[in-house]
């Protein structure tokens, strides 16, 4: 990062702490959520944004592009990784944990990564519902059998196993109107506290 970026990254959270208690509320929110997951091996998100330091080499060195960058609009959480994988999934290929020199993003096996959990939409789902015989989800799934099974040809989550990675999320041909999906994947990392 450079100095200029930097400056302008400092003013504008200093210029969070001194807005009103509702703005300031709204910005130093998680942008956690739905489909919108830390990389893999990220520290339990109340952590998140005071250990990243935002240098970007997370971004720069993953292949499939799905690790962006929060811009300002992210508040306190403006420069932080995040992936989308509605838009890109993540591929699991590890590099991002490499390259953090913070440890925000903590060495983690493939199989062993834990970014959320998929869960599917039994009401939303075409192969729950009936409408046709679709399996995509099970298909695309790194882990099949492992973290997603089918049962009567519907896909059942394994929760113990399913990495978070978005990739079933990414390819499931059902889209809602407010762009969920049939299977989505729920964060787990916003929802684990730190003990003490």
């Amino acid at each position: 990062m450079r100095r200029r970026e930097f400056l302008r990254l400092a003013g504008a959270m200093t210029g969070v702490l001194l807005m009103p208690g509702m703005v300031r509320a709204k910005l130093s929110e998680s942008p956690v959520g739905r489909n919108r997951l830390r990389p893999p091996g990220a520290v339990p998100e109340e952590l998140f944004a005071g250990k990243c330091i935002r240098c970007g080499r997370c971004v720069e060195v993953c292949p499939y592009r799905c690790v962006t960058m929060l811009d300002i609009r992210a508040g306190l959480h403006a420069g932080t990784p995040l992936v989308l994988v509605t838009e890109i999934p993540c591929y699991l290929c590890m590099k991002c944990v490499d390259v953090c020199p913070t440890g925000s993003l903590q060495r983690v096996d493939q199989s062993g990564t834990r970014m959320g959990l998929a869960v599917v939409n039994r009401f939303q789902c075409s192969a729950w519902i009936g409408t046709i015989l679709c399996r995509t989800c099970y298909d695309k799934c790194p882990f099949p059998e492992r973290a997603i099974r089918l049962e009567q040809l519907r896909p059942v989550i394994v929760e113990s196993a399913c990495t978070g990675c978005g990739i079933c999320t990414h390819t499931c041909p059902v889209t809602n109107p407010d762009g969920s999906k049939a299977v989505n994947i729920e964060p787990l990392q916003a929802h684990r506290r730190v003990l003490g």
